[in-house]
């Protein structure tokens, strides 16, 4: 093993082994996935308010689930690199694994970009996987060589860095933020001006994506957060102590978030600092209440159980949905005749997403009956 190698070990594995598994994060990571599927899926234009994402500055429910699973990334990140870094892989193989998952992530994701024509002149380019396998790998990367304080200062960085781009530097065309054109103005604006420029005809809204080059910065400092949770939640300290400071730096985090909301609203098509802090700190309170209530108390049963099934397939479970969400003919006319008739258009569209939440369930709970998990 390399002296970076051992360095690295230290940083990471440091705390002693446990050889019980974190039920706490597969049932928040499939709480997670199951809301993604739920909100994906609506049917129709009709879905209930908390099921919809905020037009644009603000956040509902819907705005907590993908930042949720950027932190779970990080989180599992960190432990799973601890695990390898004892069974002797070097840090070499880590980075070879970490790239080759972040290629197969991010491929994967164009693939269900494309579906179902495949026209290259509009085939998007950016997406939720896409920015799931960078923000993983830029998050191995500092993770494996950085200290603690310096993941710490990357996340301080990236989010004051994005706040001065957004905030001071002139938009071509524009002028600069705040005195020429309305600070954050959908179009108007840094990250929006990038993403024409670099993938014009390959966005999700036209001129502008959710999950654009620039806003993929912050995204990255949400992974941050959870690798450093990662990293607490393998610590020496006693459960009970674990489990109270996630609390504290979740109320913290979730305060901070809303106070720089003030200056740099919370909006989750740019992903801007504020909702970066914010989100982690939901993601903190949401991951220390089932830490107490799965792994303290260990209260499981039939509630937890369909969320482990769910989380310790996630990427396979997003994959069915995304499939089983590509639009055709026959979900049109099965949403007309079987939910439409008798209720009102909100309740039809939350009946139709729970539908397609338990039809993803019924592979995913035969994959892990089987024991068979898909790893990328």
């Amino acid at each position: 093993m390399t002296a970076t190698s051992i360095a690295v070990s230290t940083e990471i594995g440091k705390a002693p082994e446990t050889s019980a598994r974190l039920v706490s994060l597969d049932v928040f990571r499939g709480a997670t996935i199951a809301a993604m599927i739920l909100v994906n899926n609506p049917g129709n234009g009709a879905s209930y308010g908390p099921l919809r994402h905020a037009k644009w500055n603000g956040w509902t429910p819907t705005d907590l689930i993908f930042p949720f699973f950027l932190f779970i990334v990080g989180v599992s990140l960190v432990l799973s690199f601890r695990s390898r870094l004892r069974r002797g892989d070097s840090t070499r193989s880590l980075v070879w694994h970490a790239l080759k998952r972040s290629l197969t992530i991010f491929a994967l994701g164009l693939l269900l970009n494309g579906l179902p024509s495949f026209h290259l002149a509009t085939w998007r380019i950016p997406g939720i996987l896409q920015r799931i396998a960078l923000a993983y790998f830029a998050a191995a990367m500092i993770t494996l060589y950085c200290k603690t304080y310096a993941r710490a200062l990357w996340i301080a960085a990236l989010l004051a860095g994005y706040w001065s781009l957004m905030r001071y530097v002139p938009v071509p065309g524009y002028g600069v933020p705040g005195r020429d054109m309305p600070f954050l103005d959908p179009n108007a604006n840094l990250a929006a001006y990038l993403d024409r420029k670099l993938m014009m005809g390959h966005l999700y809204e036209g001129t502008r994506d959710p999950e654009g080059v620039l806003s993929t910065l912050p995204a990255i400092a949400t992974t941050l957060c959870g690798v450093l949770t990662g990293q607490w939640l393998g610590s020496n300290h006693s459960r009970l102590q674990k489990m109270a400071r996630m609390f504290a730096a979740g109320a913290i985090a979730l305060v901070a978030g809303e106070v720089w909301s003030i200056w740099f609203p919370i909006n989750k098509n740019l992903w801007t600092s504020s909702y970066v802090l914010f989100t982690a700190g939901c993601a903190l309170l949401g991951l220390a209440i089932c830490y107490g209530i799965a792994d303290i108390h260990q209260h499981r049963g039939w509630w937890t159980t369909p969320l482990v099934i769910f989380g310790t397939n996630a990427i396979a479970a997003y994959v069915l949905s995304e499939l089983v969400g590509v639009p055709m003919r026959w979900q049109d006319y099965l949403f007309q005749h079987c939910f439409a008739r008798g209720l009102s258009p909100a309740a039809a569209s939350l009946l139709y997403s729970l539908t397609i939440v338990g039809l993803c369930f019924l592979p995913i709970w035969w994959m892990y009956r089987r024991r068979i998990f898909l790893k990328v």
